[in-house]
């Protein structure tokens, strides 16, 4: 009694935690499976059912081969890695028919075999090597993936017992023990070897990606992240090459034409980038992300109307999007809608309130427009919100020097140099605050400072040289 209560016991923990789990994960996802493309699960989509079928085999067997042999690891096996086996005559359906062999094989021993231990081994074995591998089968329901690694850690439970149980067969049925020993332990060398090796290449990015084209040279998102990490790197002319590689493998991969076009904007070349992310969003028309940068083209291209109708597009797919209305917000005021622009920059704090662009713009076009009162109210916000900002810091200083608040406005651009000693524009506007403020000595000093960090700075020399003909006058005065 006291056995079947604990097994009883146990089998209730084990049902409610299940139930727990999926109940979490419905809450989290939802009743609806996530949707996936056909770049992710290529085989799923096909028409076929013969076709499906010879396909969801044949990366049974990729990943039998892996469980083998670890040798090709890739971050990712979608787009294209794996071409589709559309015919009988594709010789890879030999890697089929060999899995099915050994796993008909096992299966009849598993059942037929007159050694109940062997039958017990065997069944076990199979049973943790195919039952963990079966929600990743597409059997059920479509994946989102070809390969993936990861669902081979259960399934290798199974395939180590049976290894285990073969290679012990094999000792017994041979007098060279010695030499299975030996192979033994070279396969847990090399396996080993092939872990540190593996575990090396996760520790960076750039190791990772690299890593994969030499097994799937033809998978576009290995391009891409590529492109994408020599990009974060400021490598922009590597960058282009694998982007528009990931874009000729994948000639819908929205999300490389993005990157490629950010990229080229950069570079002025404009006609490119705006033809790049015409197609991503006829590709994908809620794509905001592309909308934004597009109006970001059309705008630098001088097209404001198309510019506008893109920036208000990627809004109508991403309602909470600060930097789009930020954007929006620049549009407005090159076209000098400044009640537009100020609303546009005040939404983009609003949904990001630590937007320092969006902040400082609102600071500068108020201070511009000589509303100082409410440029300095904006700024007192802006800093209370991010108070270690230098450039806001800056502009708010600026402004309280035009509403000669002189000594509230030198604490300001102190505090900004301390941030950053090196801008030229912080010492300059400083300077310009003392030489209003009649302190001549520290103007000077500040020109002076301005000027060799930034020699060609057009506004700095004049002022600089009204200064030193000021001082020369008063010492002939004084002479």
């Amino acid at each position: 009694m006291l056995r079947n209560g604990g097994l009883l016991f146990r089998m209730t923990l084990l049902t409610c935690g299940g139930a727990s789990m999926l109940y979490v994960r419905w809450k989290i996802m939802g009743t609806g499976p996530p949707a996936f493309t056909e770049v992710d699960n290529p085989a799923s989509f096909a028409d076929s059912m013969l076709v499906r079928a010879i396909n969801y085999n044949y990366y049974y067997s990729l990943n039998a081969w892996l469980l083998l042999c670890p040798w090709w690891l890739c971050f990712d096996w979608s787009m294209g890695c794996i071409p589709l086996i559309k015919s009988v005559g594709d010789w890879r359906v030999i890697a089929l028919a060999a899995l099915w062999l050994c796993l008909i094989g096992l299966i009849f021993q598993a059942l037929c075999s007159e050694d109940s231990r062997k039958r017990r081994i065997l069944t076990l074995g199979l049973g943790f090597l195919v039952i963990p591998f079966l929600p990743a089968s597409n059997l059920f329901f479509r994946v989102g993936f070809v390969v993936a690694e990861r669902v081979l850690y259960l399934p290798s439970a199974g395939y180590c017992m049976l290894l285990t149980f073969g290679f012990g067969a094999l000792s017994r049925h041979t007098k060279k023990k010695k030499l299975i020993t030996a192979i033994v332990l070279g396969i847990l060398l090399i396996n080993t070897l092939r872990c540190v090796i593996r575990s090396g290449e996760w520790r960076s990015e750039d190791q990772l990606f690299t890593s994969a084209l030499s097994v799937c040279p033809l998978n576009a998102k290995v391009h891409y992240n590529i492109g994408k990490n020599l990009a974060d790197k400021g490598n922009q002319t590597a960058a282009i090459r694998y982007y528009r590689e990931a874009v000729r493998l994948n000639p819908k991969y929205v999300h490389a034409m993005n990157n490629l076009g950010n990229i080229l904007k950069e570079r002025n070349e404009l006609q490119e980038a705006e033809e790049l992310l015409s197609l991503a969003v006829q590709i994908q028309p809620d794509f905001a992300a592309a909308w934004m940068n597009l109006g970001i083209v059309q705008n630098s291209l001088k097209r404001f109307e198309a510019a506008e109708q893109s920036y208000w597009t990627a809004i109508k797919h991403r309602r909470k999007y600060p930097d789009c209305y930020y954007n929006l917000g620049r549009l407005y005021a090159d076209l000098n809608r400044h009640m537009d622009a100020l609303n546009a920059w005040r939404n983009a704090t609003m949904l990001k309130p630590e937007h320092s662009l969006a902040w400082n713009n609102m600071i500068i076009l108020l201070d511009n427009t000589g509303n100082l009162a409410q440029a300095e109210a904006v700024g007192r916000e802006a800093l209370e919100l991010i108070p270690n900002d230098h450039s806001l810091m800056f502009s708010l200083a600026n402004v309280l020097g035009k509403s000669q608040k002189y000594k509230e406005s030198e604490a300001l651009f102190l505090k900004a140099i301390k941030a950053n000693p090196n801008a030229a524009s912080y010492h300059g506007n400083l300077a310009v605050l003392y030489h209003r403020w009649g302190h001549l000595d520290l103007a000077k000093k500040h020109y002076e400072i301005s000027l060799q960090l930034d020699p060609m700075a057009a506004g700095t020399q004049e002022n600089y040289g009204l200064l030193r003909r000021k001082l020369e006058q008063m010492q002939k005065k004084d002479g």
